[in-house]
C-alpha cells in the first residue's frame, strides 16, 4: 500500500520521510506496514534531552547536531513541543530553534504536537523514533516538552538520556524529589558561565555518589556547557558516545526494548476504548444507585 513511500523514505528521502511520520502520527489505515517495515535498526542510538524550560536544550540540541555532523554523521532530531489548545499542533517550530539546520542535506529535524501527554512526549514517539532509524541515519536525538518532574517518559524511549540543568536550579532537596534525576543517564550544567555553576556541579556529583547508584560512578556523569557558545560540546559528546558504547551491551538495552514493546502493546490493546463512550456510560450507569466501578470495568477484560 505504502511500497513507494517506504522506499523513498529507506532512501533519506526528507518528503518520504515526513510524509511516512504524518501517516504514523495520524494513525492512516495501513500505518502499520511503514512501521513494521522501517523499525528494524535497533542498534542506530537514540539520545533523549530532557529538563525544565529555560535549561537552554533546544540550543544544546543545535550544537550536538554541529559535532555530529562535523563527524560526517546524518541526523535525525524530533522536537516535542507543547500542543496548541485549538488544534494540537505544535506550538513551537524547528525552522525558528534550528533554522541554520533545516535544509542540511544531513540533518532532518521534525516538530511534533505532545497533545497533551504528560510525559513529555508525543503519543507515538516510539514509532516515529523507530521509524527515523530506518531511514538511513546516524543517530537519533529526541528533545522533550520540558514539563518538570513529570516528564520521565523519555527514560523508556532512549539509550541515553541527558538531564539538562541551569545553575539555579534548586537545592538539593528539590532534586531528591525529582523523578527525572533518577530516569538520567547524564547531567548536563548549561549556562555553566553564570555564576555558581561550579559548585552546583560538585554538589550534584556528591549527591549521585551518595545515592549508590552504579551508573553515576562515570566521571563524566556531570559535564558542563555553555551551549550558546559550543563550549564543552565536544566533550559532552564524547562521553555520550563512551557511555552509547556500554548502554549498548547491557541488560539494560533488552529491558529498554522490552518496555518498548509493553508501551506499544498497552496502546493496541487500548485502541478500542474511547474515553468520550466511557464519560457516557459511566454517566448511564450513575443514574443507577448500584453502580460499581469495579464490576463496570470487567466489561472491558
Amino acid at each position: 500500500m505504502f511500497e513507494e513511500l517506504i522506499k523513498l523514505a529507506i532512501t533519506s528521502d526528507k518528503r518520504g520521510i515526513a510524509r511516512c511520520i504524518s501517516l504514523v502520527e495520524n494513525e492512516v489505515d495501513g500505518y502499520e506496514e511503514i512501521t513494521s517495515t522501517l523499525a528494524s535498526k535497533i542498534d542506530v542510538p537514540v539520545i533523549g534531552i530532557t529538563g525544565p524550560p529555560g535549561a537552554g536544550k533546544s540550543t544544546l540540541v543545535d550544537a550536538l547536531i554541529g559535532e555530529y555532523v562535523h563527524q560526517g554523521k546524518r541526523v535525525a532530531v524530533i522536537c516535542i513541543d507543547p500542543s496548541s489548545p485549538f488544534n494540537l499542533g505544535a506550538l513551537l517550530g524547528d525552522r525558528i530553534r534550528m533554522s541554520k539546520w533545516y535544509n542540511h542535506e544531513d540533518v532532518f529535524i521534525r516538530s511534533l504536537a505532545s497533545r497533551g501527554a504528560l510525559g513529555g512526549l508525543h503519543p507515538f514517539a516510539i514509532e516515529i523514533t523507530d521509524l527515523l532509524r530506518g531511514c538511513g541515519f546516524d543517530v537519533v536525538i529526541v528533545e522533550t516538552v520540558g514539563v518538570g518532574q513529570s516528564e520521565i517518559e523519555i527514560a523508556g524511549l532512549a539509550d541515553v538520556t541527558l538531564l539538562v540543568l541551569v545553575p539555579e536550579a534548586g537545592d538539593e532537596i528539590q532534586f531528591m524529589k525529582a523523578g527525572l534525576m533518577e530516569a538520567a543517564s547524564m547531567f548536563v550544567v548549561n549556562k555553566a558561565d553564570r555564576s555558581g555553576a561550579d559548585k552546583f556541579a560538585s554538589l550534584l556529583k556528591a549527591m549521585l555518589h551518595a545515592s549508590g547508584d552504579l551508573r553515576y560512578n562515570n566521571q563524566s556523569v556531570v559535564l558542563k556547557t555553555i551551549a550558546s557558545k559550543g563550549e564543552g560540546i565536544a566533550e559532552l559528546k564524547l562521553a555520550i558516545d563512551q557511555l552509547l558504547l556500554e548502554e549498548m551491551n547491557t541488560e539494560r538495552k533488552i529491558a529498554l526494548l522490552a518496555r518498548r514493546a509493553y508501551r506499544l502493546i498497552e496502546k493496541k490493546r487500548m485502541a478500542d476504548v474511547s474515553s468520550a463512550d466511557l464519560l457516557e456510560q459511566v454517566k448511564k450507569g450513575l443514574e443507577s444507585n448500584s453502580f460499581n466501578l469495579y464490576k463496570f470495568i470487567k466489561n472491558y477484560d
